[in-house]
């Protein structure tokens, strides 16, 4: 078995704004899909949703604004998952409450250091 990463990106700004019930709704489908995970014993780290502010630390100590709102997808946030395979990850990505809104899940290995 591996670890592997499933990072959510999606265009917040194609979406329209969810109302509060919309959003309580989609909250709950998120917490099903993760705890469907969590109940076949392979989530690793239940991640967290990312905010849209945050900053980028290049060589020679230069910081800037960063994410940038000209980049079409953002990522929105990531769990850490176990599986015997990338296809195995991208089928526990494929529950994924993001690809209800146009979103994607990008699957990457986590290499043990």
């Amino acid at each position: 078995m591996k670890d592997f990463l499933l990072v959510f990106r999606n265009d917040y700004k194609a979406r329209p704004k969810a109302s509060p019930e919309e959003m309580q709704a989609e909250m709950k489908q998120w917490m099903d899909w993760i705890g469907g995970i969590a109940a076949q014993n392979k989530l690793v780290d239940k991640g967290a949703p990312l905010g849209s502010e945050g900053r980028v630390v290049r060589a020679n100590n230069v910081v800037t604004d960063g994410p940038y709102t000209e980049i079409k997808e953002l990522i929105g946030g990531y769990i850490a998952v176990r599986a015997g395979s990338f296809d195995e990850a991208a089928e526990l990505a494929k529950g994924c409450p993001i690809l209800n809104y146009g979103g994607n899940v990008e699957v990457r290995d986590i290499i043990p250091m």
